[in-house]
């Protein structure tokens, strides 16, 4: 395991919040992923589940976990299968958990192998009317692929009919979204390492190079300090490029006199971290290039600020919008003839900058929680305004990492983002 891992106590207590939300007489299954399939005979690197993980701290697949509270029989109210291992599967594949080391993950003690699932499932079944499956909620993911959650669903329907189902997700989400005490210190270590990715490229950035050198150079560091890589696909865009929301082909030169914007995470422990930040490729800001970051960073001060208990991220990003506004008008990007023909569903700021002002961050680079969820002390927030001048091949987006409270605080307070010290660092 390249991270330090959390100690057991956290995946006990998250177990136990659960357990306290569930019906009388239920029972809550959660799966491991799937490996996925690439071609040929490879899969795609494993992800874990996080929602498995955050309720055990287990990094392996094919692990199923059942929680069955008011079962009789003690030992069965919370049990992890997990693969049999054999001396030929660890010859090719290496290592796998055995029964001790899953206990010493997760706090579970009773482990038993997978094979053991489907006759202990109907004891189990035997026992409960209301079960709990997991899917993926995310409002706005679609797949054509089915998970395994949704396969398991569905084989659990045709097998145990008149059963009375019910949605987990909403449970693991409104646990999930306040992170633990634990669960910041492992999102601070990924906002570290993406600190040290990106002093690392200011030194390394300069007329000529290529946005994929650049995601190497992110990705070196990240991979040598202990990170599994990169939370999500870098955007790593220069130019023009910069004005493309996903961009993430990362394929062009970085030319004198462009910007060039690098949204980059570190993943750390299976935590996120999200930034962005957009420097000047020759060291140096144009006097445009300059006054439009200096709106930018004035923007992302002030919406960091809001970052209190008791709004909602959408009356948050209505709240930034107006400070956006007043900013677009300063760069003449904008005029009082447009706000006067503006409409609710067509702002006149909407040409420049088009996105939310933040989501989530977790276990997930997105993670679970809405728009219209109240912030709590202990939630995590991105805060990424923009703006974006196609027409000028401007695109700046400045991106922290907050944890809301009521002096918020900045988990990347520690990364370069005063222009002036960009350019200094980069000189050096």
């Amino acid at each position: 395991m390249r991270y330090q891992a959390i100690r057991q106590e956290m995946y006990i207590r998250n177990r136990a919040k659960l357990i306290k939300m569930l019906k009388p007489g239920s029972l809550a299954i959660i799966n491991s992923n799937d490996e996925m399939p690439r071609s040929g005979d490879q899969t795609h690197p494993f992800r874990q589940n996080s929602d498995m993980f955050y309720l055990t701290g287990l990094d392996q697949e094919k692990c199923i976990l059942t929680l069955c509270p008011d079962h009789p029989v003690e030992n069965m109210r919370e049990m992890l299968f997990t693969v049999k291992t054999n001396d030929l599967m660890v010859i090719w594949n290496g290592h796998k958990y055995t029964m001790e080391q899953v206990s010493q993950v997760s706090g579970i003690q009773n482990v038993k192998w997978l094979d053991e699932f489907e006759i202990t499932l109907r004891d189990l079944m035997s026992r409960v009317q209301v079960v709990y499956l997991n899917q993926n909620e995310y409002p706005k993911f679609i797949t054509e692929v089915p998970d395994r959650d949704a396969r398991f669903a569905a084989k659990m329907l045709q097998d145990f009919p008149v059963h009375s189902y019910e949605r987990l997700a909403p449970l693991v989400t409104e646990l999930r979204i306040i992170k633990e005490p634990e669960e910041i210190v492992q999102i601070q270590k990924a906002c570290n390492l993406t600190n040290d990715g990106f002093r690392r490229v200011l030194k390394f950035v300069k007329p000529g190079i290529t946005e994929y050198e650049i995601e190497a150079e992110f990705s070196h560091e990240f991979i040598r300090k202990g990170s599994t890589g990169h939370a999500y696909p870098p955007i790593i865009a220069s130019g023009a490029n910069a004005c493309i929301l996903h961009y993430n082909t990362n394929a062009n030169m970085c030319n004198d006199g462009d910007l060039l914007l690098m949204d980059v995470g570190a993943e750390y422990g299976n935590y996120a971290a999200d930034m962005t930040r957009t420097i000047p490729v020759n060291g140096k800001f144009s006097p445009r290039q300059r006054q439009v970051y200096d709106a930018v960073l004035r923007v992302l001060k002030a919406a960091t600020a809001m970052l209190k208990p008791g709004t909602t991220n959408e009356k948050w990003h209505g709240e930034v919008c107006k400070i956006m506004e007043r900013e677009l008008l300063g760069l003449g990007l904008i005029n009082r003839d447009d706000l006067k023909k503006q409409s609710p569903a067509a702002p006149a700021f909407f040409r420049y900058y088009m996105h939310g002002t933040g989501h989530f961050l977790g276990l997930d680079v997105h993670d679970v929680g809405s728009r219209q969820v109240v912030f709590e002390s202990g939630m995590v927030m991105t805060c990424e305004p923009g703006i974006y001048i196609p027409e000028e091949g401007i695109g700046i987006r400045l991106e922290n990492d907050i944890m809301v409270a009521e002096e918020p605080i900045n988990l990347m307070a520690g990364i370069p983002v005063e222009p002036d010290e960009i350019e200094e660092l980069m000189r050096g």
